[in-house]
């Protein structure tokens, strides 16, 4: 089974990421948290840890590990000094010691609008303008790599339906249930095609839905 690392574990993404992974046949989740203070939470559940901080060194929580998944954010509402050195420097920094550590297979939770960062106005470019770079140095790794860009995460139940499409130019949400689903589905380094797509909440399975935009590269909804 492939150890799965989780950055941003106790974010309320990775939480969900965490649980699901935990009863998934291939992966056993190990969860990256920064604080002590965390540790329980997950390990009351039977869900390894590893202390690290994005601010800091990060090789030890490397060790052992086959799949990364990049849940972490600093949020659209911190300032630009916190937004930079998480989404994009602390971003990159794993990105880089997962192609040290020959990772298999790395899933970037990214963000809608990201790829058209510069056009966007307002209090959420310098957040989106971090996650772009951050994207691009993914592009750039070597790495086999996904990179899912969600509309708006709500806290909504699990539908495991979805519209899928390169860029999102409609506006709409997407439950956090149904992405960390996704998430998980994209950590399969067989998976071929351009890895890079938005999704929303919409009408089709996504066992169904990604394999289907990946081959045709058109819209699924």
């Amino acid at each position: 089974m492939d150890k799965v690392l989780i950055i941003g574990a106790n974010g309320k993404t990775g939480r969900i990421l965490a649980f699901k992974l935990k009863n998934h046949e291939q992966y056993v989740p190990v969860a990256m948290v920064r604080d002590k203070e965390q540790v329980a939470y997950f390990e009351k559940e039977g869900i390894k840890t590893v202390l690290g901080d994005l601010e800091k060194d990060l090789n030890h929580a490397f060790e052992g590990i086959d799949k990364v998944i990049f849940a972490a954010g600093s949020g659209s509402k911190t300032g630009k000094e916190k937004t930079l050195s998480v989404d994009k420097e602390g971003a990159i920094k794993t990105i880089t010691l997962s192609a040290q550590k020959k990772i298999k297979k790395y899933v970037m939770l990214s963000s809608r609008g990201a790829e058209n960062a510069e056009k966007v106005d307002g209090s959420m470019q310098h957040y989106l303008l971090a996650k772009k770079a951050a994207d691009e140095q993914l592009k750039k790794s070597g790495l086999n790599h996904a990179i899912v860009r969600p509309g708006r995460l709500t806290d909504g139940p699990f539908t495991g339906k979805i519209k899928v499409d390169a860029v999102l130019n409609d506006k709409g949400d997407i439950s956090r249930e149904d992405v960390a689903e996704v998430l998980i589905f994209m950590l399969d380094e067989n998976i071929k095609g351009n890895q890079v797509f938005g999704i929303l909440s919409g009408e089709v399975e996504i066992p169904a839905a990604i394999p289907l935009f990946l081959k045709s590269g058109q819209a699924v909804v």
